[in-house]
């Protein structure tokens, strides 16, 4: 499955990655995985067990929301789904609406 205007992959996560949920929050909704390449082909990534913990709690605290944050486990290695639903309040990263 290609990226689109939902869904988007990164090989790694960082934090900068707020602005991605922020608009998905302020548009439709969307979906980011971790631990995928561009086209979707699983890449893995080692720290997965701590980011399922970490990455919640931080657009908790940054952003004011909630999301879903799933993990998978598969032979190329493990994945995270971030699932963030559309709000119907204006939501901000630092200040800026994305």
């Amino acid at each position: 499955m290609a990226e689109s205007q939902s869904t988007e992959y990164k090989s790694i996560w960082r934090d900068e990655y707020l602005k991605w949920i922020c608009g998905f929050a302020n548009a439709n909704g969307g979906t980011i995985f971790i631990g995928k390449d561009d086209r979707g082909k699983v890449l893995g990534i080692t720290d997965a067990k701590k980011l399922l913990e970490e990455i919640p709690n931080k657009v908790r605290d940054v952003l004011g929301i909630l999301v879903d944050v799933n993990l998978y486990e598969t032979k190329e290695g493990d994945y995270l789904e971030i699932i963030v639903e559309p709000y119907p309040n204006a939501v901000n990263y630092k200040g800026q609406y994305h």
